[in-house]
C-alpha cells in the first residue's frame, strides 16, 4: 500500500521555511500545497520552486486559515513577535504546527501557542534542530549508556561567528530587543535546550552575565564611515559589509545564505546597491543595535551537577564546542568528532560522527535540518508525535530556563526555577 504524503502550508517563505519546505519536496515526503507570504517575488519564487498551485498563493496568512482547511499541517517561518497569532489561529484549524524558534519572545505568548496545540490536540514541534544532528543522538547515546558514568558538569561554547553576528544581531532582524527578543532568545534557546536534553531535565538554578561590549559607537575606529561602501578604513575592518557580502558572489551556498537576506540579485551592482540603501551596509559601530554580544549562563541541577553555555560573537563561525565530565570519564566534542575518556582503563576512544564542517544554516546545521524535518513529516503521517524529539511542553520548559537566565543578567540574581 502506498503510503500518504503528509500537506503543508507555509507561513512566511524565508529562510528557515525554505529549508523545511526544500526538504519535503526534495525528499517527497510531504506535498506543498500553499504559501502565506507577503512579498509578491518572495511568494511567487516560493511557488515556482514547489509547484503551488494559483489557488493555494495568499498575501496574509488570515486569508489562508480561513478557507477550509487546506493542509495537515502548517510551517510557521514568520519573525519571532509573529508568531502568536498565526499559530494559534493554526491550531484551533486542526494544523499540526512545525514552528521555527523560539515559540515566542514572551513567556505568555508562548505559553498560549502550547496549550492551543494541547487543547486541540495537535502536534506542535519547535525547531531545536540541534537534538536531530546524528552528533546529538550518538553522544546522548553514550550519556545513557553511562561511558561516563554520572554526568556532573557540561562546559559548551557556541561560536556565533564573528560575521554572522554583524550580519544578524548588530545590521539584521534581530539586532534590538524592542523588535526581535534577546540574543539568548533568538540564538541560543538551542544550546540551553541541548544541555538540558543532555542532562535528561532543566536546572533548578540560574545566573547569568552578559552585555554589549564592541558592537558600538565607542568604539568605532577613527575615521570610520556610517556606511560600509566607500569607508576609508574598510581594509582593515574585520566587519567590513563590503568584503562579507562580496565574498558570498559565486557561492551557491553563500548566495542562499547570508546573501539572500541582503539582496535577490546577486551581483556586484545588486549588492551595491543593498549596502548603500539598506541595513546591512551600516558601520557595525553606527547602527542602531542594543543586543548583548557575549553571554555566559551557569546552571545547578537539583543533584548538584551544573553546567555553563558560553555565546560570543568573538570566534569563527563553527559547530559548538562540549566538554561532558561524569564520575568514570569524559567527553569532548566539537560537533563531528567525540573524544571518549575511560577513567577505569584510562583509555581514549575516538568516534567521527560524520558530519560536515559547516556549521552554518546554510549547510542545514550539520544535517540537523533535515533530520527535524523528516521527523516531522513521519509523525504526522503515521500520527505519531512521539517521532518528534521535544513536546510543546518540553520546549516552554527550557524556555523558561532562558527568560530566568534574563532576569539573572538583567537584576543581578541568582533565579531558583520552579
Amino acid at each position: 500500500m502506498q503510503e500518504r504524503v503528509p500537506t503543508i502550508a507555509v507561513i512566511g517563505a524565508g529562510l528557515r521555511s525554505s529549508v523545511y519546505a526544500s526538504e519535503a519536496t526534495g525528499t517527497s515526503m510531504a506535498r506543498i500545497v500553499a504559501v502565506a507570504e507577503p512579498d509578491p517575488a518572495r511568494r511567487e519564487a516560493f511557488r515556482v520552486r514547489h509547484g503551488i498551485p494559483e489557488e493555494g498563493l495568499f498575501e496574509d496568512w488570515r486569508d489562508l486559515l480561513a478557507q477550509e482547511r487546506l493542509a495537515d499541517a502548517v510551517i510557521i517561518g514568520t519573525q519571532d513577535h509573529l508568531h502568536l497569532d498565526p499559530a494559534v489561529a493554526a491550531a484551533e484549524r486542526g494544523y499540526h504546527i512545525l514552528l521555527e524558534k523560539p515559540i515566542a519572545p514572551t513567556e505568555e505568548a508562548a505559553t498560549r501557542i502550547v496549550e492551543a496545540a494541547e487543547r486541540n490536540e495537535v502536534i506542535l514541534a519547535v525547531c531545536h534542530v540541534m537534538r536531530y544532528s546524528p552528533y546529538t543522538q550518538h553522544l546522548l547515546r553514550l550519556i545513557r549508556e553511562g561511558a561516563i558514568g554520572r554526568v556532573v558538569d557540561i562546559q559548551h561554547l557556541e561560536q556565533v561567528g564573528w560575521w554572522h553576528f554583524a550580519h544578524s544581531f548588530v545590521r539584521g532582524n534581530w539586532r534590538r530587543e524592542d523588535e526581535s527578543t534577546t540574543m539568548l532568545l533568538a540564538k541560543a534557546c538551542h544550546d540551553i535546550d541541548w544541555v538540558s536534553y543532555m542532562m535528561g531535565r532543566i536546572p533548578t538554578r540560574v545566573s547569568s552575565f552578559g552585555s554589549l561590549n564592541h558592537f558600538r559607537a565607542e568604539e568605532r575606529p577613527e575615521g570610520a564611515a556610517d556606511r560600509c561602501w566607500e569607508c576609508p578604513v574598510r581594509a582593515s575592518c574585520p566587519y567590513s559589509a563590503r568584503r562579507i557580502y562580496l565574498d558570498c558572489l559565486g557561492d551557491p551556498e553563500k548566495e542562499f545564505w547570508p546573501l539572500s537576506a541582503v539582496t535577490t540579485d546577486a551581483t556586484e551592482a545588486g549588492v551595491e546597491k543593498a549596502l548603500r540603501e539598506g541595513p546591512y551596509g551600516r558601520c557595525v559601530y553606527a547602527s542602531d543595535n542594543d543586543v548583548v554580544d557575549t553571554q555566559v549562563v551557569s546552571m545547578e541541577f537539583d543533584d548538584g551537577a551544573t553546567a555553563t553555555v558560553t555565546v560570543t560573537a568573538f570566534a569563527a563561525l563553527e559547530h559548538r564546542k562540549t566538554r561532558l565530565f561524569g564520575t568514570r570519564g569524559s567527553i569532548e566534542g566539537d560537533g563531528r568528532m567525540l573524544r571518549i575518556h575511560d577513567f577505569t582503563t584510562d583509555t581514549i576512544t575516538e568516534v567521527d560522527t560524520g558530519l560536515g564542517d559547516d556549521a552554518s544554516m546554510a549547510g542545514g546545521h550539520g544535517g540537523a535540518d533535515g533530520e527535524l524535518a523528516r521527523a516531522f513529516f513521519a509523525a504526522i503521517r503515521d500520527g505519531d508525535p512521539t517521532k518528534v524529539l521535544t513536546s510543546g511542553h518540553d520546549s516552554l520548559d527550557t524556555h523558561r530556563v532562558v527568560w530566568a537566565a534574563e532576569d539573572s543578567r538583567r537584576d543581578g540574581v541568582v533565579v531558583t526555577i520552579p
